[in-house]
């Protein structure tokens, strides 16, 4: 029995809806061969799990056999003074730079580029990314979309604007238990950088956030 057009365009479908959602614009969509350049975003509050997912994609790319450079700022040596770590302690070794034109420089002859904590960077790597996207490289990047305060964070709402795929992860509100997307100061500083982990900071939903100070 000959199945029609509306039938396959059916069994189509249920097939989609059996795929995960952020499968359709991960890592499993470059194939060798196929390979193209393109930029992908991973971006949240503080201890939401940026870093994990950018090091799970790396990783994989390496497991790949895909030539791949990861790059941080010089600034960022709260773990490891080279390696990208999260803070769940799984680890990837990088290159700590200065400056986004550094990685125009280190990073044009791989396939794939990671970047941690985007946001410390200057208003340059989104003309960067583009650059090295051009060249056929895959780019990742983490950062926080927020600071402290809730406002956009250096040069991350251009690399928004620019990739192809933007991941949003949340954290978990420390005050409720809701989804997290603001990074709150515990600490009295003003200063619009301050690294530092739990002991300065907790995630915090839009009520808590707004509400609690």
């Amino acid at each position: 029995m000959l199945i029609n057009d509306n039938q396959k365009y059916y069994k189509i479908l249920l097939y989609l809806a059996k795929i995960p959602l952020q499968m359709l614009f991960s890592e499993q969509n470059f194939r060798r061969g196929e390979f193209c350049g393109s930029i992908e975003v991973i971006c949240g509050s503080m201890f939401s799990g940026k870093t994990e997912e950018l090091i799970r994609r790396l990783k994989r790319a390496q497991i790949a056999k895909l030539n791949v450079e990861i790059f941080k700022p010089k600034t960022d040596t709260r773990y490891d003074e080279t390696a990208v770590v999260s803070h769940d302690l799984n680890s990837i070794q990088s290159t700590p730079v200065d400056s986004s034109s550094a990685i125009l420089l280190l990073g044009a002859n791989t396939q794939v580029v990671g970047i941690d904590e985007a946001q410390f960077f200057d208003e340059d790597l989104p003309e960067v990314c583009n650059k090295l996207a051009l060249k056929g490289i895959r780019v990742i990047i983490a950062g926080l979309d927020m600071d402290f305060l809730g406002k956009p964070f250096g040069p991350m709402p251009a690399l928004l604007a620019i990739a192809e795929h933007v991941t949003k992860v949340n954290a978990v509100c420390m005050r409720c238990g809701s989804p997290a997307v603001y990074s709150y100061r515990t600490v009295a500083n003003d200063a619009k950088i301050l690294l530092g982990e739990k002991d300065s900071y907790e995630p915090r939903c839009r009520a808590c956030y707004n509400a609690l100070g």
